[in-house]
């Protein structure tokens, strides 16, 4: 309990800190949003610009600690501001209509891409030399692929030459987002191309990193006894050798989950899959300050509260860790 209340208190300090970070950097940077957006604009009064620059929150009132003071009680209560390029919409209002594309197809993709990988490489270790162990450097070479290669690649021939999928946007147009299973069975088919863009290109990765960790394990000496005493080959491969050998990865397991808020940036520009991918080019393409500023923050804590979660795993699956962390 104590490590985990030292880990907690750690990552409260790392929040702290990405929170105050983000509060500072529109404040100190040079400019603002709001000349943007009121060069669309003629004629407007100096009080009109004075009640959007308040209202955008380039020029709040107070002083610079009453500001902060009130930006996390705005954050508490997820309340990030006005876009500037989708006004009035409010920043938390975007982030939570395309959240959710975003981890339902690189959440799922990341997940299936860690199993997938992850028993290809407890297997190719185990039958070192086999056909699967050679085939790994193919697999490693598609994860040197960019995402926009393989993509333009997928995209051309499943869906131009085939013609048996869609791509581009989550959903057939003309249907309205909800629980029906038209809108479901939709976003499904156009999840497909941009799913397997991320599983071919990260499957290797995680095949690689789990397959070197594998021979270590096996070749310890409790391995030996286990095969000594007789004990099945499928027994002492995962009980003893893949349980073992896969702590290693639980960290970068749980970071990859957490930068899934970010998405996969070019795969959703290349899909124009509304996800937070998407939503941030297109904000940095308009200078959304509010946007960017949200976005960035929810990016932050999620890989921030990924990390936490992996280092109490880690400790619950490894006592070693504990015991390390005491000196």
């Amino acid at each position: 309990m104590l490590f985990i209340a030292r880990r907690i208190g750690f990552y409260a300090v790392a929040v702290w800190a990405a929170v105050t970070v983000n509060f500072l950097i529109p404040r100190i940077m040079p400019g603002n949003a709001i000349d943007a957006v009121l060069g669309k604009f003629q004629n407007l009064t100096p009080q009109v610009v004075k009640a959007l620059e308040v209202e955008f929150g380039f020029h709040p009132k107070g002083t610079i600690f009453s500001q902060y003071i009130q930006y996390w009680n705005d954050v508490l209560h997820f309340n990030l501001g006005v876009s500037t390029s989708q006004y009035p919409t409010h920043v938390s209002t975007i982030i939570g209509q395309t959240l959710p594309w975003t981890l339902a197809l690189v959440g799922v993709a990341t997940i299936l891409s860690f199993l997938i990988g992850t028993l290809l490489g407890i297997v190719a270790a185990w039958r070192r030399g086999g056909w699967l162990d050679r085939a790994l450097p193919a697999l490693t070479i598609l994860q040197a692929t960019p995402y926009f290669f393989l993509a333009l690649l997928l995209i051309y021939l499943f869906a131009i030459t085939l013609k048996w999928l869609p791509f581009g946007q989550g959903y057939s147009l003309g249907l309205t987002p909800g629980l029906s299973w038209p809108f479901i069975s939709s976003a499904i088919t156009h999840s497909i191309l941009p799913a397997g863009t991320i599983v071919i290109t990260s499957i290797g990765g995680w095949m690689l990193q789990m397959r070197n960790v594998m021979l270590t394990t096996i070749s310890e000496d409790y391995i030996l006894v286990a095969q000594a005493k007789g004990l099945p080959s499928r027994r002492v491969l995962f009980t003893y050798g893949a349980r073992n050998a896969i702590l290693p990865n639980i960290a970068a397991f749980a970071l990859s989950l957490g930068f899934v808020v970010a998405g996969a940036l070019v795969m959703e520009i290349v899909f124009s899959y509304p996800g937070v991918g998407l939503t941030l080019y297109n904000a940095v393409t308009s200078n959304d300050y509010p946007l960017l500023q949200g976005i960035f923050l929810v990016i932050s804590l999620a890989v921030l509260t990924a990390s936490m979660l992996a280092d109490i795993a880690y400790a619950i699956a490894d006592p070693r860790a504990r015991s390390r962390s005491a000196f």
